[in-house]
């Protein structure tokens, strides 16, 4: 029996789609296992790996990622390629492998942009994230665990503006991602840079998380944090963000109650256990006569909290202006004013 002329929207969509999703392949030198051993270890054995010095590329890792011009721009996660030491291998089809330049990437937002050097490449068109609306019809594209090339599931747009914690890389870092896009279309392990896209077939978020043991409940970056990171990479080669230069902790009450401090708002500016000062040499926030122990209650005339971190007020501001901050500092308030730079 022939099949319809009248094809489903979702099949044009990933027609259209699915040429310009890619496999991101991550590999590594390491050395070699040409076997395994036992040790003894009391009542039971302990089974080792037989090492040899000779080294050789190995896969450790992997992701999605989508091509926005022909010329091989690229978009994906910062988590999929945050480790400075490997190679990334970009995979357009069987017959199509590129070497991948990682031009830039912001933890922040969990955004990366890589280069590969190809021509009339096919490639994605970007949307607009500002308008998309609850309910909203969409599909999630990419390459779940590197192995089954271009899965797409539909779904709609579930939430807004959501917040979340995530783990990733391979060193698993513990990342705050906020003004998120909340959908139920199935994103899976190795989706992670893939496109989610609107019924025009454009790009309106790049998949990031899955909530682990939770079904239909999927994370997306907006494509216009994409965007502006874009620009910047365009005009000055890389990502240019106002950088304040200190380590801080966000301060709610049961912080406050244990710690018995005044407030239970702002940013307690302390080193990590065993770190780095809190306050690092030479910064803007050294310039400007921050301290540890000093608590960041406003800046820039916004109160710090748990829901409006320091980090979301930086990413509003611009390198070289100047930002009031109130502070609370021996049980006083007082005023600094704090001139950003770019972070060198």
């Amino acid at each position: 029996m022939p099949k319809s002329t009248s094809l489903s929207p979702f099949v044009k969509i990933a027609r259209k789609v699915c040429p310009a999703v890619i496999t991101i392949v991550v590999s590594k030198d390491l050395s070699k296992v040409e076997g395994f051993y036992f040790v003894p270890m009391g009542d039971q054995q302990m089974v080792m790996p037989k090492v040899n010095n000779s080294k050789g590329k190995t896969k450790i890792g992997g992701g999605s990622g989508f091509i926005i011009s022909s010329d091989g721009y690229i978009f994906t996660c910062s988590h999929v390629v945050d480790d400075p030491d490997a190679s990334y291998t970009v995979i357009v089809d069987p017959k199509h492998k590129y070497e991948a330049k990682v031009l830039a990437k912001d933890p922040l937002v969990d955004v990366a942009i890589l280069k590969i050097e190809g021509k009339d490449l096919p490639c994605l068109e970007m949307g607009d994230s500002d308008n998309i609306e609850l309910g909203e019809q969409v599909l999630a594209v990419g390459n779940p665990l590197g192995e089954f090339e271009d899965t797409v599931s539909g779904g709609i747009i579930s939430g807004l503006s959501r917040k979340i914690t995530a783990y990733g890389g391979t060193a698993m870092h513990e990342t705050s991602l906020r003004g998120l896009i909340q959908t139920d279309a199935a994103i899976n392990p190795g989706n992670s840079g893939g496109p989610l896209v609107d019924m025009e077939g454009e790009a309106i978020g790049i998949n990031t998380a899955m909530v682990m043991g939770a079904q239909n409940l999927g994370f997306a970056i907006p494509i216009n944090y994409g965007k502006k990171i874009l620009e910047e990479v365009m005009a000055f080669g890389k990502i240019k963000r106002p950088f304040l230069g200190v380590r801080y902790v966000v301060l709610n009450a049961e912080i406050s109650t244990a710690n018995k401090l005044p407030v239970d708002y702002g940013a307690l500016v302390v080193r990590e256990t065993f770190g780095e000062p809190a306050v690092i040499k030479g910064t803007a926030a050294d310039k400007a006569g921050l301290r540890e122990y000093d608590i960041v209650l406003e800046f820039g005339g916004q109160k710090i909290n748990q829901e409006k971190l320091l980090t979301d007020v930086l990413q509003e501001c611009r390198i070289g202006e100047a930002v009031p901050m109130k502070v609370l500092r021996e049980g006083k308030e007082i005023k600094l004013s704090v001139r950003l730079e770019e972070r060198k």
